[in-house]
């Protein structure tokens, strides 16, 4: 949440000439709703069983790079499938970033809280071993700006790639 994977996810696509697809963003358009509202009116439980679905059908895609949710590594079954189905990018913020980037953003409901600090304190320590496990790359977000940040991805990227000799399926941020 709030690491850059959007705006990594865009600019690294056009660099790989792959589509970009967000996950929240396909959600939204399937359902016509916004991720606060189907959070409020269904719940988590039911925003991740959309999230699954969802992920599931675009890891079948060819040629894209796939931005997912925060939470989308929650679920087993997602983790397997962006596992086995691409190459998995982390991009990790330390929570001082992410409290920064998101401080003024209505549209997270999970940091609808008294205590947002507590809150992405609370997701980082149950989310990072999850990231750890499915990620082939782990980038920080400290650097300079969105295209450092993209050379770097395109660097492992390559380094990944000489290694299997596999050219690389699609991207997941």
């Amino acid at each position: 949440m709030g690491a850059g994977k959007t705006t990594v996810g865009r600019a690294l696509a056009k660099k790989l000439s792959k589509r970009f697809i967000d996950s929240d963003q396909e959600i939204e358009a399937r359902t016509g709703a916004s991720i606060s509202l189907i959070f409020e009116i269904e719940g988590e439980a039911s925003f991740r069983q959309r999230e699954a679905d969802v992920i599931s059908d675009l890891t079948a895609q060819e040629g894209i790079v796939l931005a997912t949710g925060g939470g989308a590594v929650l679920r087993p079954e997602n983790r397997a499938c962006l596992k086995s189905c691409g190459t998995v990018i982390y991009l990790r913020a330390s929570v001082n970033s992410i409290l920064q980037r998101t401080s003024h953003d209505k549209s997270r409901p999970l940091l609808q809280t008294a205590d947002p600090r507590q809150k992405i304190e609370q997701l980082a320590k149950e989310r990072e071993p999850l990231y750890q496990e499915v990620a082939d790359i782990v980038i920080d977000t400290g650097r300079p700006n969105v295209q450092s940040l993209v050379q770097t991805i395109l660097a492992q990227l390559d380094q990944l790639s000489a290694k299997s000799q596999d050219p690389a399926g699609p991207a997941a941020l």
